[in-house]
Parts: structure tokens; sequence; C-alpha cells
């Protein structure tokens, strides 16, 4: 029995390439536009990027200034489980930061990580009040759910925000003290 190596060789490419197509299909069309649609149908989304990974699903936002970031994580938590699953969820937002908002958030920062390291989540809101009241265009609001403390700093058509979890990751060299 001879093989000929032109039938092999086609099924190979055919059956690889019906397999990967297959996959790239259902992952994009399955998957990924479902998410894409659950995230850019939401109030001031204004463009989002995904990356589905094994273990995490990365989304690159862009924002308007007044989007709702925790109401819009708890719409992906609720309409995206079942695309998630147990991926875990990180959002990279892209930053319309100006000088004054960086300014202002170098000095609001150490108040507030001693408020998360001490879980004293209370201080948090009172410390950006106390910086707004001292005469600057800033707008700062906080809001907070179960897993992280979400804070937008707004002034005029610049904003930040910053996502800080409640449970905060394990330093690098403990674990291994």
């Amino acid at each position: 029995m001879k093989l000929r190596i032109l039938p092999i060789a086609l099924t190979a490419i055919i059956t690889a390439s019906v397999l990967f197509g297959g996959w790239f299909l259902y992952r994009h069309m399955a998957i990924q536009n479902p998410l894409q649609q659950v995230v850019t149908k939401y109030p001031g989304v204004s463009s989002a990027q995904i990356a589905i990974k094994q273990d995490e699903v990365v989304l690159k936002l862009v924002l308007q200034p007044d989007a709702d970031l925790r109401g819009l994580v708890q719409q992906i938590k609720r309409e995206g489980q079942s695309i998630i699953g147990s991926r875990q969820l990180k959002l990279d937002i892209q930053d319309r930061s100006s000088a004054e908002l960086d300014k202002w958030w170098s000095q609001a920062m150490f108040p507030i990580a001693e408020a998360m390291e001490n879980k004293k989540y209370t201080q948090i809101p009172a410390t950006l009040e106390s910086l707004e009241q001292k005469g600057s265009k800033v707008q700062a609001e906080t809001e907070m759910d179960d897993q992280n403390v979400y804070i937008r700093l707004k002034e005029g058509q610049a904003s930040k925000y910053i996502i800080l979890p409640r449970e905060p990751e394990t330093m690098g060299v403990w674990p291994n003290a």
C-alpha cells in the first residue's frame, strides 16, 4: 500500500482550517460579540475592546466623564456572567486625566490608601469631600460594591476613574517569607 502525500496533506489542511475556523467563529460570535453588546449599550461607554484569555477577560474601555463605572461593572457581571464564567474580569480604562486631576489625586492618595488598609471605607468620601471644599473645580464621587471601591474624579471634560479592590492582593515577598 502506497501512501499518497497530497491527499493526506490536503485532508490535514482542511481539517485544521475547519477546526480553527470553527473555534474562531464560535469565540467571536458566541462569546465576544454578546459581551461587546452588553458593554457598549451601557450609557457613558464611548468604546470597548475585549480580550478573552483562558483565565481572564480584559476590557479596554473609553468612558465619558459622566459614566457610572460601578453600574457598568454590575451590568457586565449580571448580563455577561454566562460568557465570563469563572474568568477574572479586569478593566483597563483609558485615562482622560488632566494635570489638575493628577495633582488632586496625589493629595488624596495617602489618606485613601490608609482608609483602604484599615478597611474604614467611610473615610474615603470624607477625604474627597474635604479636598473638594478647598476651592478646587474637581468633583469627586465614590461608590462601593462587594469587591471594589470606585472613585470618579471630574474636572470639565477631564476625568479619572480609580478602582480600588477591597481585598488587597498579597505582596510578592510575603508569601515567600
